[in-house]
């Protein structure tokens, strides 16, 4: 069985670009901080968009998708899942909002592992709550759509017991002061990712441990930025990562390296995004037509009317209206769908 035991990080060299957005993430994490005690309305705005966009984002990467109107109706609990996919965005929804609502007195463990997946698939007809039962595969498709084997997990035998060792391990780590989290939870995270403890749902179990981690750690931005949303907006970097990092994992020569500097690189986009996203929401000195104007150009996904009415609350909607036209008749931006579904994107 292979070996779990962290304490390598406290050895571990990373680039010094990485060090450097370690760094601006600590300076980021205060001003968020600062931000979101003076701007309390603002950042409940924010928290509402990011749990739609981290529901659709995670699934998405999944392959599992709806129209962005039955994510949001699935989301704010105005309507039932209607099919497959929709149990699953369900399910996750109600994982995630646990998460956001209760993490302070959840703690990592097997059990808490194997309920959240029982939660995360409670409205599909096969469930969850179990490990998996015959061994599994990560299948890759190239551009050809030729498939092939990218990665073999532990055996459904091992499953059981790999988990509750790199669980363990994990435990262990994060009471060293020698160890940065921040390095710690995405070492972790690919460890669960390699053990791929279950038949299904282990990709998104495992963005929703990262989110769990990084809030205990006093690291909430994806509660305001999709975390979930950024992996899939770079979802060729992230599987790119993956990739690299896992080779060699059975036999404990592995290169954590590359799975750490995404994490740390989509981290830090988050807190970027969120500058971009609060300097539009707060400054109420700055004309309200370029605050419309700026609060789309920086969002990473279409943008419908209603949430730009949440985040700037003190503009109305005859104003959005018109500058939204203005925008369009100028080509700068695009609409997609129409009447409630209508959302606008930068061109």
């Amino acid at each position: 069985m292979r070996r779990y035991d962290y304490s390598f990080i406290k050895d571990l060299r990373v680039g010094t670009g990485t060090l450097s957005l370690t760094n601006r993430i600590e300076t980021s994490r205060v001003k968020q901080r600062e931000m979101r005690n003076d701007h309390p309305d603002a950042f409940a705005a924010l928290e509402s968009i990011a749990r739609v966009q981290s529901v659709k984002g995670s699934n998405a990467i999944e392959g599992i998708v709806t129209t962005d109107k039955r994510i949001e109706d699935i989301v704010n609990r105005n309507s039932a899942p209607l099919n497959h996919d929709e149990m699953e965005i369900a399910g996750y929804r109600d994982v995630l909002n646990l998460i956001h609502n209760e993490y302070e007195s959840l703690d990592v463990g097997e059990e808490f592992l194997l309920n959240i997946h029982r939660a995360m698939m409670a409205y599909t007809p096969q469930g969850g709550g179990s490990y998996k039962r015959r061994d599994n595969v990560i299948i890759s498709i190239d551009e050809q759509g030729v498939r092939s084997v990218r990665f073999k997990p532990v055996s459904h035998e091992e499953a059981p017991e790999s988990t509750r060792q790199a669980i363990l391990a994990y435990m262990d780590a994060k009471d060293d002061a020698g160890i940065d989290p921040l390095i710690l939870i995405p070492c972790f995270i690919l460890d669960f990712l390699c053990i791929h403890p279950f038949s299904d749902g282990n990709g998104r179990i495992s963005r929703l441990l990262t989110l769990l981690l990084m809030y205990k750690n006093g690291i909430d931005v994806g509660k305001y930025i999709s975390f979930e949303g950024q992996i899939n907006e770079h979802k060729d970097r992230y599987y790119e990562s993956l990739r690299r990092s896992s080779e060699s994992w059975h036999t404990n020569d592995n290169d954590y390296v590359p799975f750490i500097e995404n994490f740390i690189l989509t981290l830090f986009t988050c807190f970027k995004e969120l500058d971009r996203r609060f300097e539009t929401v707060g400054d109420k000195k700055v004309n309200k037509g370029n605050r419309i104007e700026a609060l789309i150009r920086g969002s990473i996904v279409p943008i419908s009317k209603k949430e730009i009415e949440e985040l700037l609350p003190d503009v109305s909607r005859t104003t959005i209206e018109s500058k939204l036209a203005e925008l369009q008749k100028q080509g700068r931006i695009v609409k997609t769908g129409s009447y409630k579904d209508a959302r606008y994107v930068w061109r």
